[in-house]
């Protein structure tokens, strides 16, 4: 009997072991269905106030203390006491991507730190960092819902897909919605089922609540909240008409730039208002390119040669409007000027789908150079920037163009023709990258 009741308190010490251990597990498993779960869609502009430094003409961007931190937007702070300040991590490594052409716009891999040069302001600098696309890339989609594109929508979330397809796992992706106001329906993640939940969210529907569309007030919100403190590749793919309602953008390119310091003094409220050439200081001093996709047809005489001659001068101009180009289509293909990354159009490829993967195909085919400026941080402003490559570099392999891998045997020389072949021995690659960085005043 003493054996018996020896026996039974053993058994009833190991069955209270194993309760709470079972307890955990199930807690485990909760959690980490908890993790598959689509968070709520948050606004990007809520408690947001926009401030313009007389001083430095700069836009100033601060979230209302009643708004706290938004949980789903990494590196958000709520606002501090004093004045507005200008929240940002002030980092002093340049990242530039850029893409190697061949003659016949062949993406050329195989290059290595070595090939390359980078300039800022003319000043050659040495090259701290380099990658060939292995980095994990982040890639937002920017989503127009206004009424005018909504209709696409079913075409959106089949490109999603695509868009998956060719990304590499270890990149993340986000998904933001706008017309009057931006959603945030998903924040970065790896998650390919979060982003098929994502597309197939009601808040896709919700949001398309207005007949406005602000277009540039969305872009520079998912650059600002979405992109702080993010390294490496660093992409936002807008889909949308172009017809902005937020900005009063115009054939006059006035309308683009910050007022004079005088009127800003004088303008009150009117000063503090978001303007074109805020959004292009911040998509240039966060490093995102821009991919942006129009849903109108492309007009006639904005050929992808014109679009090479005009690469260093602004797209909005009298000679422009002669050609017939709408200005809010001039002002989509100015912004990609400016932040790098490339124009299409939808109806002109065919679907969502291939123009999604020939973006996917871009990025897969970057290299990212990364450099510390000899001239610092210190003073802010525009530093412009050129890529050259090397006369001497290795011959690279011409990458596939539906995998963006190298393939056996497709080495080529510096003019994308077969070695041996060059044109009198003249390199006539093409490096594409951003023109220009933008460097903030300090707080």
């Amino acid at each position: 009997m003493r054996h018996d009741a020896y026996l039974r308190l053993v058994l009833a010490a190991l069955l209270s072991s194993l309760v709470p251990a079972g307890v955990a597990q199930e807690k485990s498993s909760h959690k980490s269905q908890e993790k598959l779960k689509l968070p709520r869609p948050q606004r990007l502009d809520r408690g947001l106030e926009f401030h313009r430094d007389s001083a430095t003409g700069e836009l100033r961007v601060i979230r209302s203390r009643n708004e706290g931190t938004n949980p789903s937007l990494k590196g958000t702070p709520a606002a501090p006491a004093g004045p507005p300040a200008n929240i940002r991590a002030r980092v002093s490594l340049v990242e530039v991507s850029c893409r190697v052409l061949s003659a016949d716009g062949t993406p050329l891999r195989g290059l290595g730190r070595e090939d390359f040069r980078v300039f800022e302001d003319g000043i050659e600098q040495p090259i701290a960092h380099f990658d060939a696309s292995s980095d994990p890339a982040s890639v937002a989609l920017v989503l127009d819902a206004s009424p005018s594109v909504f209709r696409e929508l079913a075409d959106m979330k089949a490109a999603a897909r695509t868009l998956a397809k060719y990304l590499s796992p270890r990149d993340e992706i986000a998904v933001v919605a706008f017309a009057a106001q931006a959603q945030l329906v998903l924040p970065f993640t790896r998650d390919r089922a979060l982003l098929e939940s994502a597309m197939a969210s009601p808040a896709l529907a919700q949001v398309a609540d207005s007949t406005q569309s602000n277009i540039y007030q969305a872009v520079y919100l998912t650059a600002r909240e979405l992109f702080q403190d993010r390294a490496g590749r660093k992409a936002i793919v807008l889909l949308t008409d172009g017809q902005d309602s937020g900005l009063g953008l115009s054939w006059d390119p006035a309308s683009a730039t910050l007022p004079p310091a005088g009127a800003r003094q004088n303008s009150g409220a009117k000063a503090d208002r978001l303007t074109f050439e805020d959004l292009a200081r911040e998509l240039a001093a966060a490093g995102v390119e821009v991919y942006a996709i129009s849903t109108q047809p492309r007009p006639r005489a904005m050929t992808q040669a014109w679009l090479a001659t005009h690469r260093d001068e602004m797209l909005v101009t009298p000679a422009a409007r002669e050609l017939g180009i709408p200005h809010y289509t001039l002002y989509l293909a100015e912004l990609v000027r400016r932040a790098g990354g490339q124009i299409f159009f939808f109806r002109e490829i065919g679907t969502l789908g291939d123009i999604y993967r020939q973006i996917t195909e871009t990025l897969i085919a970057q290299y990212t150079l990364g450099y510390y400026p000899a001239a610092g941080l210190a003073k802010p402003g525009w530093r412009s920037l050129r890529v050259e490559l090397r006369g001497d570099y290795s011959a690279p392999y011409a990458a596939s163009a539906v995998t963006g891998r190298d393939e056996p045997g497709a080495t080529r020389d510096a003019v994308g023709a077969p070695r041996g072949q060059s044109e009198g021995g003249v390199a006539s690659v093409r490096v594409i990258h951003r023109i220009a960085y933008y460097v903030p005043a300090a707080p």
